[in-house]
């Protein structure tokens, strides 16, 4: 299989094709080897158009769908990024590749842990990751430009509206577990302005704004 070829492929028929239109954010998905964020035995699969599982009942997002929430984030280059859910690492290394620093949150602590062997071998010098509840994000670390969100939230988290610049944007899936929404939301003056980005279906957070630990159900 040429890898190389997939990912050229990917990136002109499930995202350019789809309005994506960044050339910086194309250029990322067209760089980041996804093939390596996957188990071996899902390398042929790497490209398709669909989420895939990395274990932890986690998965590694559609192609497009990160290319569409990083691109809603409107990058330059100079930004501090908080990314809220690691999972594979791949799109903390597309982010990586978009602006000057990335801090990434990641509460289960094996996925922590290979997402960060895995960046640290592809020479991402500017990406922090560590363990924790996503939702109250990196206070020490804010204010950030953009903050992006890999699980569905039944709220705001507040704590991540909070830690945003003036003029910063949030972009993350809300809603219930077979309906959610992606939204981008863009602090103003203290207040958000939402712009509606289309259908989306996350896993879900895990927390205060989300459901709770599932060692808590009953």
């Amino acid at each position: 299989m040429n890898l190389k070829a997939a990912r050229e492929k990917m990136v002109r028929d499930q995202i350019e094709a789809r309005g994506v239109r960044d050339p910086r954010v194309l250029a990322a998905m067209r760089g980041v080897p996804r093939h390596l964020f996957v188990g071996e035995t899902l390398v042929e699969r790497a490209y398709d158009d669909t989420p895939l599982p990395i274990g932890d009942q986690q998965t590694i997002s559609q192609p497009y769908i990160v290319a569409l929430m990083v691109e809603a984030l409107e990058l330059t280059g100079v930004e501090r990024v908080l990314e809220i859910g690691t999972g594979s690492g791949y799109e903390a290394a597309v982010l990586a590749e978009l602006c000057s620093e990335l801090y990434s949150i990641e509460r289960i602590p094996k996925l922590a842990k290979r997402a960060i062997a895995l960046l640290d071998s592809l020479a991402y010098r500017n990406v922090q990751v560590r363990v924790g509840d996503g939702s109250a994000g990196w206070s020490e670390a804010a204010p950030f430009a953009a903050v992006i969100m890999s699980a569905a939230a039944r709220q705001i988290p507040r704590p991540l509206v909070e830690q945003l610049g003036d003029g910063g944007r949030l972009v993350l899936p809300m809603g219930e577990e077979n309906a959610q929404t992606l939204v981008r939301l863009r602090k103003k003056q203290g207040g958000l302005q939402e712009d509606c980005l289309g259908e989306c279906r996350f896993v879900k957070l895990i927390g205060a704004y989300g459901w709770e630990e599932p060692e808590r159900r009953h």
